[in-house]
This record gives C-alpha cells, sequence and structure tokens, in this order.
C-alpha cells in the first residue's frame, strides 16, 4: 500500500505540471481556430503529427535506456548519462542536419512548395528537443519532481507567450487597432499569410531557450563516446525506439495522413486539408486522457525499475494496473459527457463542433495507450525489448488497414477507429506474451468489463439530449455516479479490507 501511495504522490507532481502545462498549452487551440483559417490549422496539424513521430526517432529509446543502465545494473549514473548525452548530441545534430538539407524536396513532397523554411525549423526543432530528453530524464531519475515540473511549465509559458504575441498582438497592431506607434517596427517583420510558421518559430525560440537552462540545472558532463561501455546500450535502446513510437504512430497515420486518404468533397465545403484542420482540433479534445498517461508515465517507469527486485513486485504492478484502469474510466465519463460544452469552450470557429462525436473514440483509444504502457513493462524488465518491434509494427499496419479502409467512407470517425483498433490491438498483444515472460496477476474479466461499460456510459451521456441545460447537464453526468456505484459494489470486499488495514494502522500508531 506505501508503495501504491507513493507512485500516486509521485505521479501527482508530475501530474500538476503536467496538467498545468497542458491546459495552458491547450489554451492555444481557441486562438488557433479563432485567428487561423481551417487550411492553416490543418497544416498544424499535419507537420506536428511527423513531428512527434521523429521526436522518437530522434531520441530512439535512449532515455528508457539510461533509467535502466543508472539504476539497475551497477555502472557509474554519470558515466552513463554523459556518453548516452553524448550520443545523442552528435546523433541529434546528424539527423537534424539531413532534414535541413533536404527542406527543398520535403516541402516540394508534402504540398508545401515555397516554404522550405518550415522543414528547416522543423530540422532544429527535433534535434534541440533531442539534446533536451535526457536532462530531463536525470531530474526524473534523481527524483526532483519540482525543478522537472518548473522546467517543462517555463518552456510551455515560453512557447504559449511567443504563440500569442506572434499570433495575436502583431496582428492587431498591424492592422493599427492596438498601440500604432508599434506598427512601423511590426510590419518589418511581420508576415500576415504565415499560420503554422508562426507556430513552429515560437516552438523553435522556446526550446532554444531552454537549453543552456536546462544544461545549468543537470550539470556538467564529460563529452566522449566509448564504443564498448555504449554497445550494450545502443542494442538494448534500438527495439525500444519502435515501442516509443507506439505511443505517436497513430496519431502520425490518422492526422498526418488523413488529408491525403479522405476523398475531395466529402465534407461539403471543406477542402481535404481543412477537413484535417477539423479533425486535429477535436484530436486536440482527447489531450485530457493523454496528459494524465504522460503525467503517469514519468512517476511509473523509474517506479517499476526501482520495484522490480522486490518479489511481490507482480502483484504491486497488478494493482497499480486495476486503479489506472479505475481513474482513466471515471474521467473518460466525465470528459465525454460534457464534450458540448469543451467544444464550446475551445472551438471557437464555426464547423469544428461538426467532429466532436469522434472524441470518446479517440479517449477509449487513449486509455488502451495508457495500458500499454502498463502491459510493456514486461520487456523492459527481462531484456526482451526485441517485443516492442514486432507489437509496434502491427500495431501500424492494423492502422493503415484502418485508415485507408475507413476514412474514405467514415470520414472523422474511420481516422478516431484507427487510434482505438491500433491501441487495442497492441495492448492484447502485450498482455499475451508478457505472462508468458513475466506473469503478473491483472485482474482482466473485472478490468475489461469496465472500461467497454465506462465506454458505453460515455456514450450514452454524449448523446442525452434535454431541452432544459441544467437536466441535461445533470442527467449526463449521473453517468459518472452510475460507474462509480457498479465499482463500489463490485469492489465492497476489497475496499472493506483496505479500510481495516487503515485503521489498523491508524490504531498502531
Amino acid at each position: 500500500m506505501s508503495q501504491l501511495k507513493k507512485l500516486a504522490g509521485q505521479t501527482a507532481v508530475y501530474g500538476i505540471s503536467s496538467i498545468l502545462g497542458k491546459t495552458i498549452n491547450f489554451l492555444l487551440l481557441p486562438i488557433y481556430t479563432a485567428y487561423l483559417d481551417k487550411e492553416a490549422l490543418g497544416s498544424f496539424t499535419a507537420i506536428y503529427a511527423f513531428i512527434a513521430f521523429l521526436n522518437i526517432v530522434f531520441t530512439y529509446g535512449m532515455e528508457t535506456t539510461y533509467f535502466r543502465y543508472a539504476t539497475g545494473k551497477g555502472l557509474d549514473p554519470q558515466k552513463v548519462y554523459a556518453q548516452i548525452q553524448s550520443l545523442l548530441i552528435t546523433t541529434s545534430l546528424s539527423l537534424g542536419a539531413l532534414i535541413y538539407f533536404s527542406s527543398a524536396p520535403l516541402s516540394e513532397a508534402l504540398g508545401y512548395e515555397g516554404r522550405e523554411h518550415l522543414f528547416r525549423w522543423v530540422a532544429w526543432i527535433l534535434a534541440i528537443d533531442a539534446m533536451l530528453a535526457l536532462p530531463y530524464a536525470k531530474l526524473r531519475k534523481e527524483n526532483k519532481a519540482l525543478t522537472f515540473a518548473l522546467a517543462k511549465l517555463g518552456n510551455i509559458l515560453m512557447n504559449v507567450g511567443l504563440n500569442i504575441f506572434f499570433i495575436v498582438f502583431c496582428f492587431h497592431v498591424s492592422q493599427g487597432e492596438i498601440l500604432q506607434k508599434l506598427k512601423p517596427l511590426i510590419d518589418a517583420f511581420y508576415q500576415e499569410t504565415w499560420g503554422v510558421d508562426y507556430i513552429l518559430l515560437a516552438n523553435l525560440i522556446a526550446n532554444g531557450l531552454m537549453l543552456p537552462i536546462l544544461f545549468k540545472l543537470t550539470g556538467k558532463f564529460t563529452f566522449g563516446i566509448n564504443l564498448a561501455f555504449i554497445q550494450p546500450m545502443w542494442h538494448y535502446a534500438i527495439p525500444l525506439l519502435f515501442m516509443g513510437l507506439a505511443g505517436v504512430t497513430n496519431e502520425v497515420f490518422s492526422r498526418g495522413l488523413f488529408e491525403y486518404v479522405l476523398p475531395d468533397g466529402f465534407y461539403g465545403g471543406l477542402n481535404a486539408r481543412q477537413a484535417g484542420g477539423v479533425f486535429g482540433a477535436n484530436f486536440k479534445l482527447a489531450i485530457f486522457m493523454n496528459l494524465v498517461i504522460q503525467a503517469f508515465k514519468y512517476a511509473a517507469e523509474p517506479f517499476f525499475f526501482n520495484q522490480s527486485t522486490d518479489k511481490n513486485s507482480p502483484e504491486l504492478f497488478a494493482k497499480v494496473m486495476h486503479a489506472f484502469i479505475l481513474f482513466c474510466s471515471v474521467l473518460m465519463i466525465v470528459i465525454a459527457v460534457n464534450l458540448d460544452m469543451l467544444g464550446a469552450l475551445f472551438l471557437r470557429a464555426e464547423g469544428y463542433s461538426e467532429g466532436l462525436y469522434i472524441v470518446p473514440v479517440l479517449l477509449f483509444g487513449y486509455l488502451f495507450l495508457g495500458i500499454y504502457f502498463n502491459l510493456s513493462i514486461w520487456f523492459k524488465l527481462t531484456d526482451q525489448t526485441k517485443y516492442s518491434f514486432y507489437i509496434t509494427l502491427i500495431g501500424a499496419l492494423v492502422t493503415v488497414l484502418v485508415i485507408f479502409t475507413l476514412v474514405p467512407i467514415l470520414g472523422y470517425m474511420g481516422a478516431a477507429l484507427s487510434t482505438l483498433a491500433c491501441y487495442l490491438t497492441m495492448s492484447a498483444i502485450c498482455f499475451v506474451y508478457g505472462q508468458k515472460y513475466f506473469f503478473i496477476p491483472y485482474q482482466v474479466g473485472r478490468g475489461i468489463f469496465y472500461l467497454f461499460f465506462a465506454f458505453g456510459l460515455s456514450y450514452l451521456g454524449f448523446y442525452l439530449h434535454f431541452d432544459i441545460p441544467l437536466i441535461q447537464f445533470i442527467l449526463r453526468n449521473a453517468m459518472v455516479i452510475v460507474f462509480l456505484l457498479v465499482v463500489l459494489f463490485l469492489e465492497k470486499e476489497k475496499l472493506e479490507q483496505l479500510w481495516s488495514q487503515l485503521k489498523r494502522k491508524r490504531n498502531e500508531s
């Protein structure tokens, strides 16, 4: 119980920073939908899907490798950090240069002719992100959760501030609506036709400013690469590259390919890129589930490695999974039944709310991604990381199959179903093989029941409509109470045992 409390506490620290950060970042969505047209938002959706994919390629599993070799192999943690960071700096600059000098053919191939600068900025963003990854991991490994949180929040605040400066402030000054004395200065660099350009530029500047800050926080290291020392880490990490792709595989294909697969004229007056903007905006509403998963991952990865030598760790891991399913199921219902209010709050222009009906499917898909992260601990602890490659490959194939089969028929829903199909398939395969190599006594039947019961309640609440808004709000949110009552009934015996343990401990103290 104490270990679960410890994990919950760490998750809460990371979660607060993640929730605050993502919420602040999420507040850009109303700005984007208000100031950018749907085509610009479609470009943002597609380009950032590919950035998410390439971020994983640039770091290729070295964060998890650092945790493994700095905690469980008897090696000097500082030497492990120095070697891996040196390798990451070398490879990120090399890969970044490759993209930078290929910007012209890339922009032409992806439909951004004459805008090579976008992909030059993407190259720098990816390189800097990769160089920041291990310093962030070092803070987590050293349990400097507050420092980690403040650094992340600082980066997000800079990014948001720069977005507001370029997209909102400069626009109004250039139009002569505010601070007219600054108009000549702003007009000297401001490009009114830029949309996604300013989003990328703000990201690049904010990340660049974080480099000296984070290097200062994590301390000096000696640059150098000892091939003999780092070779086993390389072999451990490469399969994890493909596991890392699990978290973005679907995002890349569903958001990145959407505009290329959707038939022309599928959605009335919208072209494919504009429809991609609508899909991307609704995809972002699933961020509330994704940020919980991200916070859990930050805390759980070092926690699982630290507990791996305990003989009772399988039972502990099973309890963590069960608690995770219950919490995220409740979260899914809460978000789904209140989507009309969230849509009105964050989707500020006409046409975006047409895609709200896909969000419960996206939430359910992300929940299975969180389950997959839980399940994947078996091949990390048994050094069977090669399985991450096979599982992710299958997930990618499922995604592509669903995208090309269902998007031309179902549009937005086809892309959303690819998220669910991908992560559900990966979770099922990971569970089957994991139980053979590292048995964990998961509550499989009950967990599956909770998941699909919560999903059913989510859509039931989403489609409930009444003329009186207050009654509609109460009845929709009653779905949460229904779920909790069922949980209390089924978990009654365990809750009584937990209560007895707490009372015993209180009496003993």
